[in-house]
Parts: structure tokens; sequence; C-alpha cells
């Protein structure tokens, strides 16, 4: 039995060539999403049996498990997905773009670009009782324009001639320490307890999610993740290099331009509520790719799976583990990503 599968539709005037193996282990990897979903909502303080969590989700359970799920739990569990999804998407096509499974958006600077403008936005629009005097709804859109500011300086700075992906990576290093270096500036100049809280939102958590922050960052995330489906072919071309994908007759630098685009307001919209929770736009696209290949049509809902069960897991972890005690899910993914990191190049050394 082939593993490829020719499906066509509109009689014949849209056709698609399905990998059955990659699609069955996707169909999978979403089935643990919702799984890890469901778990994580019914951990915490009050333990809440799956069953009456499904039930609650759809209106069910007493008043208690209504209050604790629906008004405490959920929103956060929702915006920890996403934000795992997005900053997954992002490095998927960051590493496509740039031809390099160690390629992040830590890495060529644009989640410190979209940090260092939330610190910012925190710093400008926060009043004496720390309550922002601007609406929320502002933050991704100050996080989305702080990552695109710097993409385009990256993508400025790395033009000669076109940009090579190495220049892309070299310079996105540099800009990714000053970015770090405004950061900290912002926090210094700053109140003592911005500054705190600054620096525990850097680390990356999801704690004090509401309903609010669950409305914005859903809709921004499903549009760009469709989005990022749709240009998957574009992504596949740029892995030929530049020479091939110009032959096959792709304009490289114009889809490249927009692909670093799409990364970044996926970045700006994870940053913007997860703050800075780094190495899941490294781990969950090189995990997807040792389960699905390299393909990025079936590679960016693998790695989409991937991100949002790391981020929950990471953030059931930080708030059940060490109670009293909330522990950020960056420290968790940092744990386990730096290590992985540190494997990878390695393993690319020895090989």
């Amino acid at each position: 039995m082939s593993q490829f599968k020719n499906l066509r539709l509109f009689k014949g005037k849209i056709s698609f060539l399905v990998d059955l193996r990659a699609t069955w282990t996707i169909l999978i990897l979403f089935i643990v999403t919702l799984l890890a979903l469901v778990i994580s909502t019914g951990l915490g303080d009050m333990n809440i049996n799956p069953i009456n969590v499904v039930k609650t989700f759809f209106g069910g359970g007493s008043s208690i498990e209504q209050l604790v799920v629906l008004k405490f739990r959920l929103p956060r569990i929702l915006v920890a997905m996403f934000v795992g999804i997005a900053l997954a998407m992002a490095g998927g096509i960051l590493q496509g773009i740039i031809r390099n499974p160690l390629a992040s958006p830590d890495i060529i600077g644009i989640t410190g670009g979209a940090g260092a403008a939330v610190v910012s936005f925190l710093a400008i629009f926060s009043n004496k009782d720390n309550s922002l005097t601007v609406s929320i709804g502002w933050m991704p859109i100050a996080a989305f324009l702080g990552a695109t500011i710097v993409a385009f300086l990256v993508y400025f700075l790395a033009w000669k001639d076109g940009v090579s992906p190495i220049r892309l990576v070299l310079i996105g290093i540099g800009i990714s320490a000053v970015m770090k270096a405004i950061t900290t500036l912002l926090m210094l100049v700053g109140p003592i307890y911005r500054a705190s809280e600054a620096n525990i939102w850097l680390t990356g958590t999801v704690n004090g999610s509401s309903w609010g922050n669950v409305k914005v960052i859903v809709p921004w995330v499903l549009i760009l993740t469709l989005i990022s489906f749709l240009s998957a072919r574009k992504i596949n071309v740029q892995e030929f290099g530049d020479e091939l994908a110009t032959g096959v007759g792709s304009h490289v630098q114009r889809q490249r331009f927009f692909l670093l685009l799409l990364s970044t307001a996926l970045v700006g919209a994870a940053v913007a509520f997860g703050g800075g929770i780094g190495f899941v736009g490294l781990m969950a696209p090189h995990i997807a790719r040792r389960l699905v290949g390299s393909s990025f049509g079936v590679l960016l809902p693998a790695s989409a799976c991937i991100g949002g069960i790391l981020v929950m897991v990471a953030d059931l972890i930080g708030r059940t583990v060490f109670t009293p005690l909330e522990v950020p899910a960056g420290v968790f993914t940092a744990a386990i990503g730096a290590p992985y990191f540190i494997y990878l190049l390695f393993k690319s050394k020895s090989a």
C-alpha cells in the first residue's frame, strides 16, 4: 500500500498529495493536544475528573467546577496552548527560510524585539496602581510592532545583493543582544515593582491570563496559522536554495520577506501574552521533523500541536509541582530546551 494518496477536489481543479502516515501522526498529536488541555484544566489545588472537565466545557458540572474550570483555569490554559502554537509555527517558518534546523525566533532577535516593545508598553501605559491605562488589546500590536521593527532591521542590515541565510543569522544574533540590553535598561530605569513584574514576564508565564486575552490571541493565531499552512509550498521551495528556487520560478527574496513577516506576526502574538518563553520555536519543529518528515505541509501542523503541548505541560508543572510557589513556564521550557539545543549542536558537529 502506497504511503501517499492523490486527493482531488472540485472535479480535479484542486489536488493534493496526502502523506497518509504523516496525516495519522498529526491526528494523534491533535488528540494528545486535546487530552493535555483537558487534563491540565482538571489539575491544580482542586483536582477535577477529566470527564467532569469535559461536561463543564458544555455547561455541565457543579457550580464550583464551573467557577474553577471556566473562570480560573481554562483562559490560562488556552492562552498557553495558543502561545505554544504560535512559537512553534514561527520557529518552523524561520527554519525553512534560513535552511537550518537550529534557527529560532529567539536566536535572530525577533523575540527580543517583541519583548523590548512590551516592556516599553507596560512602562509607558501603567499607572501608579500597576494597572494599564489603555486596553490590553493593544499589547499584541505593540509586540508585533517591536518584532516587525527588529525583523526589518535584521533584513535591512543582512541585505547585500539579496539576503543570504547565514548573514540573516549573524546579524540577528547581534540585534538580539542589543534588544536584551535595551530591555534591561528599561527595567533598570523603571520603578522596582514594574522591573520585578517585567522580569517574571520575560522569563515566560501565562499567569493572570483572562478571557480578554483569549479573545485577542485566538483569532490572531488562527488566521496566521491558516496563512502559514497555505504558505507551506513557498517554504518548501525556499529550502531548495536560492538558485534552484529561482530556477523553478519562485520570487525568492519577495517570498522570504513575506515569510519573515509572517513569522514575526506569530512571535508578536506569542510574546504579548506569554512573555519570553524560550526554545519552543526550536524544539517543536525539530521534534515534528523526526515524526512526520521535512515537508512543511505536514511539518507545520505537527509543530503547532507539539508547541501547544510543550507550553501547556510546562505551565502545568509550574503551577502544580512547587505549590504554593508558582514557577513561570519559561523556566521549564528553558530547562528542557537548553540541553536539547546543546545536544543538537553536538550532533550537527558530529555529523
